[in-house]
């Protein structure tokens, strides 16, 4: 199936093959016509699976571009997917033609900067809850043409203190808007809350399908003590062009941070950025590449999308075998190749038999040899 056969434009195609993008996922092939007919939807699909082209390629397609008025309001929970979406939403426009403004809203930021660029009368708005809901009570983001609104990450937004501001937005959009919310878990409470908040509302689950066949999955064994010194060498033996280094606990990534300083090694920490400023110099400096390897948790590490990620390593293992593959899918995107290390413990290698029993891949061990990985002896 094309692009082209699912209903998207001749332009947007043509944006999408600049892109190296030729054929839809899944969830997009789903997704597409549904959204293109105007019909509100629940988007229930894996990391990596492309769930941000499968609602903005149509939403794109229906927006008036002779139009001045916003048309489509993104919510998102984090600064940093906001962002990437309105880095996606600028590429389309760009790559197409189409005059289809976006801005980004988000906190953190001059407000009045953000008033200013809302003069330009954006078709697209993109950015966190609490400052769009700020900008729309102060008059100043003019909602009564808008005809969609997307939800992404649904499950941290519809709840607490953000549910109450998506609320206040919907209330604020005309009755007869399109709903669409996103999320790659499932949630009852959050299925029953989209629920009400859109009646009539259609659910799409869309499953990874089988891993990503250019992804190698390897482990190697050492003592828990050892770990950082591990992944120190690890990185200079392997040598990757951009690495994703998943931990839980903030004094690992500290650990991890100093050492790979230490030995020369460009390295920014997303896991231990506690404000926004310093999230934002993070992810900035390992997109450029001015950094080539950042630490991550699950939590800060969800929804980014950045492309040329040639490695993942694995410090603290994940105990599902989900996450663990939501972890070393973003690597070898768009048919690159990539390779997944995870360090083990003697008693953490049932993990790699779970991986490999759950997920149906082969786990390879290696091991360090005068600076170089090897296969065990």
């Amino acid at each position: 199936m094309t692009f082209n056969e699912i209903g998207i434009p001749p332009a947007l195609v043509e944006a999408l093959t600049k892109e190296n993008i030729t054929e839809p996922t899944p969830i997009q092939a789903m997704a597409v016509p549904v959204l293109l007919a105007g019909t509100s939807a629940y988007l229930n699909s894996e990391t990596g699976t492309g769930k941000t082209l499968a609602y903005l390629l149509p939403l794109f397609s229906r927006i008036d571009v002779a139009a001045t008025e916003t048309q489509l309001v993104v919510i998102v929970p984090t600064h940093e997917l906001a962002i990437q979406i309105q880095r996606q939403a600028g590429l389309l426009a760009q790559n197409s033609g189409l005059p289809i403004r976006s801005v980004l809203l988000i906190g953190g930021t001059l407000m009045q900067r953000q008033i200013d660029k809302l003069k330009k009368k954006p078709q697209v708005v993109i950015g966190s809850p609490g400052r769009i809901c700020e900008l729309i009570e102060l008059g100043k983001l003019k909602v009564q043409r808008v005809a969609s609104v997307v939800i992404d990450e649904a499950d941290r937004l519809l709840e607490g203190n953000s549910l109450t501001t998506v609320r206040t937005i919907l209330r604020a959009v005309p009755r007869e808007r399109q709903v669409i919310f996103v999320s790659a878990t499932e949630h009852p409470a959050c299925s029953l809350e989209a629920g009400a908040l859109a009646p009539r509302l259609t659910t799409l689950h869309a499953g990874a399908g089988p891993v990503n066949s250019n992804i190698e999955h390897h482990y190697l064994v050492c003592d828990e003590r050892d770990k950082p010194d591990v992944l120190r060498k690890l990185i200079h033996a392997l040598n990757p062009e951009r690495a994703l280094v998943f931990v839980h606990r903030n004094e690992r990534a500290e650990v991890i941070a100093a050492k790979l300083a230490h030995h020369k090694v460009a390295v920014a920490d997303l896991h231990g950025a506690f404000d926004k400023s310093e999230r934002k110099k993070a992810m900035d400096d390992f997109r450029s590449a001015r950094v080539k390897v950042m630490i991550a948790s699950d939590l800060a590490a969800r929804g980014l999308d950045i492309k040329g990620i040639t490695h993942v390593f694995n410090v603290d293992l994940p105990s599902e075998s989900k996450a663990y593959l939501h972890r070393v899918g973003r690597t070898a995107r768009a048919g690159a190749k990539g390779q997944a290390v995870s360090l083990m413990t003697e008693a953490e290698v049932r993990l790699a038999r779970r991986y490999e029993t759950e997920l149906g891949i082969r786990m390879t061990p290696i091991r360090l040899f005068e600076g170089r990985v090897v296969a065990p002896s």
